[in-house]
């Protein structure tokens, strides 16, 4: 009994925050619970994007251009329970999201595993997974992955050999 109990103390507490406009950062997002068992936090902004598309371009250019952080509508708090905290984006104008920069902006990461994750339409990493990792300060980055947006619930394998690669989840 008590070697059952010392593993569970062993265990890392996980945290999965992204933000999603579309659903597929989403989808990575629980891809990956799928895997490791964590918590998902959703960032959610407290004035939605429009609808449109080409209006949260727009909406998105002047904050990420000004560095605006728009209000989220929570904040995790008990962040400090976490070990490792995956944050998830999609690539907007070649970073991450202002949603995402708030959120790490407003917690405390420092002495945590961060490990980015993003989607984008085309444009790749771009600045995301290195913009995370300069907003964490004394945190412990790891090596982060992106897919192509539409292929982030088909890219199940590609996800489990990125988390097997980190070598510090068990069962994976």
């Amino acid at each position: 009994m008590e070697t059952d109990n010392k593993n569970k103390e062993l265990k890392p507490r996980i945290l999965i925050a992204y933000f999603t406009r579309t659903g597929n950062t989403e989808i990575f997002a629980n891809v990956i619970k799928e895997f490791v068992e964590g918590d998902l936090f959703r960032i959610e902004p407290v004035n939605r994007y429009p609808n449109s598309y080409q209006e949260t371009l727009k909406v998105s250019k002047v904050e990420i251009d000004n560095h605006q952080r728009p209000q989220i509508k929570t904040l995790v708090k008990n962040i400090e329970q976490y070990d490792i905290i995956f944050i998830g984006t999609p690539n907007w104008y070649s970073t991450l999201a202002p949603p995402v920069a708030t959120f790490l902006s407003e917690h405390n990461l420092s002495q945590k595993k961060v490990i980015p994750f993003a989607t984008h339409g085309g444009g790749g990493a771009a600045r995301c997974l290195v913009d995370i990792g300069n907003m964490c300060n004394n945190a412990e980055i790891l090596k982060g992955m992106v897919v192509y947006s539409s292929q982030a619930q088909s890219s199940r394998e590609t996800i489990s050999s990125w988390l097997r690669e980190l070598k510090i989840f068990d069962k994976i």
